[in-house]
């Protein structure tokens, strides 16, 4: 079986062992990252926190890699630094699924993002945002520049890999790459391969947040004006009905009116409201520029890529995998995972994650998500 052979990066960083738990720390790569698509990246730095110790032989870093619009604080307050709580409360902890008396674990702020790490937002080498000159990525170019971590911290292997949605594929990408580097996997309903709905749905994102008139071709970032928050905000409305169960959506709000708003005088639906929320919120702490970048990623998001198709790159990855879904999930549905677990070799059967959420029930359903994360990494 042939495996991906590319050296390792270089990496500089300030991490130092004993450093405050959810402190937000920085490594740099002291090379240009070579892109899959040609070309390359120079000055990458990725934002990244950690919970928990090191062990004498540093065997028991695990690796948790977030979704689209989240970040490396996976737990803890809102702050500086952090503009909004853990998305993955209850899962990091003493006594926790991922015990910090027990495991080191590190988050990442995946590369194109905003929350630390080099994305459209940051300074290229001539002293101006990288805006519509930040080069396309795809998700194996972010798990190369992952690599850097493994040098950072002085380890050989991650104990296990873990992530949904996005941070799934970022995953599944992890093991393929670098089998020999994955012990154990955690792939949380996401796919082998984008699919052409899923590729659909996105294309109405994209397109609201490039015809937003402060888009500037994606060089809004020193010109005046709030930004193409308007945009984002019809793509994240558009997003967040993919994320969320229809039966969810009926028995949360129904045909209710939003408090003191008439639907029939052109007020809001109860429903209305709630997505309106959810734009605003994310145009608070996210940007535009990395919504569109990391989306183009998810698109382009294919572990057969360049290695003879699905079926034959699955069978590349040798850590002990489980797979999992979310019964509700209409955006990832549980076929794809079925997929994953029919392909790789290490995999045991499908785990349905039972939930009315949709495809976001990785995310809440906490407790159930603790179970699989205890018994992978009691295997």
């Amino acid at each position: 079986m042939s495996h991906d052979t590319t050296p390792p990066l270089p990496a500089t960083g300030a991490w130092r062992e004993g450093d405050p738990p959810g402190d937000r720390r920085w490594v740099e790569l002291s090379e240009p990252l070579q892109l899959e698509t040609g070309g390359e990246l120079p000055g990458v730095r990725l934002a990244y926190e950690t919970w928990g110790s090191l062990n004498e032989d540093r065997s028991n870093a695990v690796l948790v890699l977030h979704a689209l619009t989240g970040d490396s604080h996976v737990v803890g307050p809102e702050g500086p630094g952090h503009p909004s709580p853990g998305w993955w409360e209850g899962i990091i902890g003493p006594g926790l699924a991922l015990d910090t008396d027990r495991y080191f674990v590190v988050a990442p702020n995946v590369l194109g993002g905003c929350q630390g790490s080099t994305g459209p937002s940051s300074t290229a080498p001539d002293g101006r945002p990288w805006g519509s000159r930040f080069p396309r990525i795809t998700i194996r170019d972010t798990v190369r520049a992952e690599f850097a971590l493994l040098r950072e911290f002085g380890i050989h292997s991650w104990a296990a890999v873990l992530g949904g949605s996005m941070g799934g594929m970022r995953a599944l990408e992890w093991a393929a790459t670098y089998p020999e580097r994955v012990r154990r996997l955690l792939l949380l309903a996401s796919p082998a391969a984008s699919s052409a709905q899923q590729i659909a749905w996105a294309a109405p994102q994209l397109h609201a947040i490039r015809s937003d008139p402060y888009w500037h071709g994606g060089d809004y970032y020193d010109r005046p004006g709030p930004g193409p928050v308007t945009g984002m905000g019809i793509a994240r409305r558009i997003a967040h009905i993919t994320y969320r169960g229809a039966t969810e959506f009926d028995e949360r709000f129904g045909r209710n009116p939003q408090d003191g708003e008439d639907p029939m005088a052109g007020g809001r639906f109860a429903v209305e409201s709630y997505l309106d929320h959810h734009a605003v919120k994310l145009a608070r702490r996210f940007d535009a520029g990395s919504y569109v970048v990391l989306t183009q990623a998810m698109n382009t998001h294919d572990v057969g890529r360049g290695r003879g198709g699905v079926a034959q790159a699955l069978r590349r990855v040798t850590a002990r995998t489980m797979v999992a879904g979310v019964s509700s999930d209409f955006l990832y549905p549980l076929a794809q995972q079925q997929e994953l677990a029919d392909g790789i070799p290490g995999a045991d059967e499908v785990r349905v994650i039972e939930s009315a959420s949709g495809h976001d029930g990785f995310l809440t359903e906490i407790d159930q998500v603790s179970v699989l994360i205890k018994e992978l990494l009691a295997q």
